[in-house]
């Protein structure tokens, strides 16, 4: 009696233990997010913005350019106290120049503080979407697919689509099942 208690216990937590396994998904956030019509009018509107700073920029580089340039070739020209007016105007816009970069489109300059506040509401949506889609299909852990690197996925584990449906309140296409075919006598 005594060794048959070991092995029974042990088959009865195993079979307890794949009773109650966990389900788990995986969802591509980068994906949901590229075919969210309002996330992509976001950040066309976004880049606009981008491309006028960048703009501005250039224009405040190619002046830098000039000047430096006429400064170089003025140099042996240039004595005394108009030599240093001409040096500090060519510095200050050298310190515009890497100013205007860095708070711009720095690490935490203004594009990277636009980028990370456009995606707040929409990745908001996304985790709703998904808390949606694992109480439905009783998941206890998704996945993101985008951050967390998955090298291989089988497609029934993927709940991509069913977070777009709810997110573009689309109707999931039911499974295909046949139904028996009535014959007429």
């Amino acid at each position: 009696m005594k060794n048959l208690k070991f092995p029974v216990t042990l088959i009865l937590f195993l079979l307890f233990s794949f009773s109650n396994a966990q389900k788990f998904g995986v969802v591509d956030s980068k994906a949901v997010l590229s075919k969210m019509p309002q996330y992509k009018e976001a950040e066309a509107r976004l880049e606009a913005q981008i491309d006028t700073w960048k703009t501005e920029l250039q224009g405040i580089q190619s002046e830098y350019e000039k000047k430096k340039s006429a400064l170089d070739n003025e140099r042996v020209l240039l004595v005394g106290e108009q030599l240093k007016q001409r040096e500090k105007e060519v510095a200050d816009l050298d310190k515009n120049v890497k100013t205007t970069t860095s708070l711009r489109f720095g690490l935490t300059g203004e594009v990277a503080q636009l980028r990370k506040n456009l995606a707040v509401p929409f990745e908001d949506q996304i985790r709703k979407a998904v808390e949606t889609v694992s109480e439905k299909n009783g998941l206890a852990t998704v996945i993101d697919k985008t951050d967390n690197n998955v090298i291989y996925l089988e497609k029934k584990y993927d709940y991509t689509e069913k977070v777009l449906d709810i997110l573009l309140n689309r109707t999931p296409e039911p499974e295909k099942i046949e139904k028996p075919s009535k014959k007429k006598r």
